[in-house]
């Protein structure tokens, strides 16, 4: 059976002379795995460089639903990068919103919702004119409202403290530690009070940046069950 999907490249393995074996979350599929060959040949018609990790693509595959492995018929871009692979800074970023989504996403099934976001994040992290330093920590509290851990509450004087393990805005410091400081909170609560196209407008240092991003990732470890080490935060925290 023939399906026609949009996708965004995960991973990307080189397989045989000619071919790639993808990780592709796809709009309609959810997160599928699929051989193409003879890309990687001289006379390819679809050149390796489509379908490298970050691309947004459009799709036609054969699909079986108790297949593990399915095949590309055809492929196109769905979205030509003009800033993304030439900057370094906007590479990291990217590199890290594919890793995080990459190591969150257990389910196969689609999700529209989810997948147009992710689309429109690498979408913004290209075309944007503004600062992209504080898109990743936006990224991350966004992304854990699909995954059903959006932190609750809100900073205020009487809530300044936010529970990494219970996910709320709470009066008191956790007893275990696994809590954000007051200026950390407030500046989590800015976060969420902002949106894509706004965030760059919040004003944050570089050590503050790196431990609001820290302690998310902890806040990720609280809320998924074997979350996986994440490492190319350690590169965000060098470039940005």
């Amino acid at each position: 059976m023939l399906k026609k999907t949009r996708g965004i490249i995960f991973k990307s393995i080189k397989y045989s002379e000619t071919s790639l074996i993808l990780d592709v979350y796809t709009e309609k599929l959810g997160l599928q795995k699929y051989i193409i060959s003879g890309v990687r040949s001289k006379r390819a018609k679809t050149q390796a460089s489509m379908l490298q990790i970050m691309s947004l693509v459009d799709l036609v595959v054969y699909y079986r639903e108790n297949k593990t492995l399915n095949r590309i018929k055809e492929v196109r871009t769905a979205h030509i990068y003009t800033k993304l692979p030439f900057d370094v800074r906007r590479s990291a970023v990217g590199m890290f919103i594919t890793e995080i989504a990459r190591k969150t996403m257990r389910e196969p099934e689609a999700n529209q919702s989810l997948f147009q976001f992710l689309f429109d994040s690498f979408v913004h992290l290209d075309q944007t004119d503004h600062s992209i330093a504080n898109l990743h920590l936006h990224f991350l509290l966004q992304l854990s409202q699909f995954l059903g851990f959006l932190p609750s509450g809100q900073y205020s004087e009487q809530t300044p403290y936010f529970d990494l393990q219970e996910g709320v805005f709470s009066a008191h410091q956790s007893a275990l530690l696994h809590f954000m400081e007051k200026d950390q909170s407030q500046y989590l609560e800015q976060l969420l009070s902002a949106d894509r196209t706004t965030c760059h407008q919040l004003s944050f240092s570089r050590e503050e940046r790196a431990k609001i991003l820290r302690l998310l990732l902890d806040y990720y470890r609280h809320h998924i069950e074997n979350f996986p080490p994440i490492n190319s935060h350690l590169i965000l925290e060098e470039v940005l």
